[in-house]
């Protein structure tokens, strides 16, 4: 668990990734090959910034990735793209399902101060009245693969994220690097079944769309992020495609909003002087990321009447509890009425989730996974990967928790098994191997609406990460997960 990702040097007699090892002549070609791709890799912008120290963009690596594209079930890529777009209406309701929300996390806010404080946030808007006449969602539902019973394919979603989505940019360039890998070793048929995926551009669109109903030409989006970003290349690429629209971009800190941000009578929101028109957050999704100044921009944001990407009500949304909600018997019902299709096809993606509340029903929870830990994961609400807990962890935490209210601030899940395969996560400065890998397919999703019409509802692409079968939770800026292109099988 805590070994470094470069760890597994040894080679290991496992399938390679669709098998495509085979035609390699041993360790010394799988060494030059990968050198071929870690230079299409630079060349095609799969950049990451080599350390946070680094607030210019003058030190940059490439962002770790496969050697080979990873396979990945046709039905189970299609099924995850057919229910994007019931994900963001069901993201989109519980946003603006204030009872739900608050009756939701209720018990979590009393325990988790970060949920309380974006929660304080959201009331006192709603109080004061929704300036905010059009909302935007850029999410991201992830998922792993798992065998049914009976040995078919299943689709089991992880988790959706509702704020600072990412990869979208760097997820466009991969695929170019895995069609030169595959063509180098004259498998040209495969390259072209490697599937085209422009995230960045599907992004672009949907703040492009909410810009424009804003209504004000001369108006900005405001991106917030943090002065010394790893991942801005991709952050860069939604930037530099709203620029070709000719939506003019400034990037900004929590504290640049606070020392000069303001609203005017009409709860517009200004900049140095300049009109906002949509705040597209890439930070402040995990406490570490505020302290009170930049709760006080927080609040300023979210009280004007800029379209917030996401506006706190969805952020919430986005909380594991919610999710653990959702899964009850006739939730999804209520927030979907008379729509049975997509109600269908949301729930046969969900995989088991347990409150941890105080009372009998958590009391039964805490009890299996004490019983059985290998089943299930104990997730805090929070978002930014390698939060979760497992195994000897999980069991520990749980004896703490036990008999004390915090333990309403965890949910626990079903613990999802997939099938380990063989591929080489190319990342610098470790040595080329094969080892077992498992993969998470994410699903980027788009939505606009206006007053209470839905404007605009798409997928607009996909995110494929693989991380060695050794490491159980962490994403790719944690240095654990690698970027990767699914290859339908």
């Amino acid at each position: 668990m805590g070994s470094s990702p470069c760890l597994p040097v040894h080679y290991l007699e496992v399938g390679m990734a669709s098998s495509w090892g085979s035609f390699l002549q041993g360790e010394q070609q799988l060494e030059e090959l990968a050198r071929q791709a870690v230079d299409r890799a630079l060349a095609e912008g799969v950049l990451l910034r080599t350390t946070k120290e680094q607030s210019s963009s003058d030190v940059v690596s490439y962002a770790p990735f496969t050697l080979f594209p990873s396979p990945v079930p046709s039905a189970l890529l299609e099924q995850a793209y057919a229910v994007q777009m019931d994900f963001n209406q069901l993201v989109d309701a519980v946003s603006q399902n204030a009872a739900f929300l608050e009756k939701t996390l209720s018990s979590t806010i009393k325990r988790d101060t970060f949920t309380a404080r974006l929660f304080d946030i959201y009331k006192q808007v709603l109080k004061e009245g929704i300036a905010q006449t059009v909302f935007l969602g850029l999410n991201r539902s992830d998922y792993m693969f798992q065998r049914n019973a009976d040995g078919s394919p299943a689709l089991k979603q992880i988790e959706i994220n509702t704020i600072s989505a990412s990869f979208g940019g760097l997820a466009s360039r991969t695929p170019a690097v895995h069609r030169h890998v595959l063509n180098v070793l004259n498998k040209t048929k495969d390259a072209a079944r490697i599937l085209s995926n422009n995230p960045s551009q599907g992004l672009a669109l949907g703040i492009a769309k909410a810009w424009e109903l804003y209504g004000s030409d001369r108006a900005l989006v405001l991106l917030v992020a943090q002065e010394k970003e790893r991942n801005v290349f991709d952050q860069r690429a939604i930037e530099n495609e709203l620029l070709a629209r000719n939506i003019h971009v400034i990037r900004r800190r929590f504290e640049d909003v606070a020392e000069k941000g303001s609203l005017d009578q009409d709860r517009k929101l200004f900049l140095d002087g300049q009109e906002i028109a949509v705040v597209y957050f890439r930070d402040g999704y995990m406490p570490s990321q505020y302290n009170q100044q930049n709760w006080e921009a927080r609040l300023l944001m979210e009280r004007s009447c800029a379209v917030k990407c996401p506006d706190i009500a969805t952020q919430l949304a986005g909380t594991k509890k919610v999710q653990q909600e959702l899964s009850r018997v006739g939730v999804l019902e209520m927030l979907l009425p008379d729509q049975p299709e997509a109600v269908a096809r949301l729930r046969a993606t969900f995989a088991g989730q347990y409150s941890l509340d105080l009372g009998e029903e958590g009391d039964q929870a805490l009890a299996e996974a004490l019983a059985a830990p290998s089943r299930f994961v104990l997730k805090p609400q929070r978002e930014g990967g390698g939060n979760n807990l497992y195994g000897e962890e999980m069991v520990q935490a749980l004896r703490q928790l036990k008999d004390s209210e915090e333990r309403a601030s965890y949910i626990l899940m079903e613990k999802i098994e997939p099938e380990p395969f063989g591929n080489c996560l190319l990342r610098p400065g470790c040595p080329v191997r094969v080892v077992p890998c498992i993969s998470e397919l994410g699903i980027f999703g788009v939505y606009v609406r206006q007053g209470k019409t839905l404007v605009m509802n798409k997928h607009v692409g996909h995110l494929l990460r693989t991380k060695a079968n050794e490491h159980a939770d962490g994403g790719v800026v944690a240095g654990v997960a690698v970027l990767d292109n699914p290859f339908p099988v």
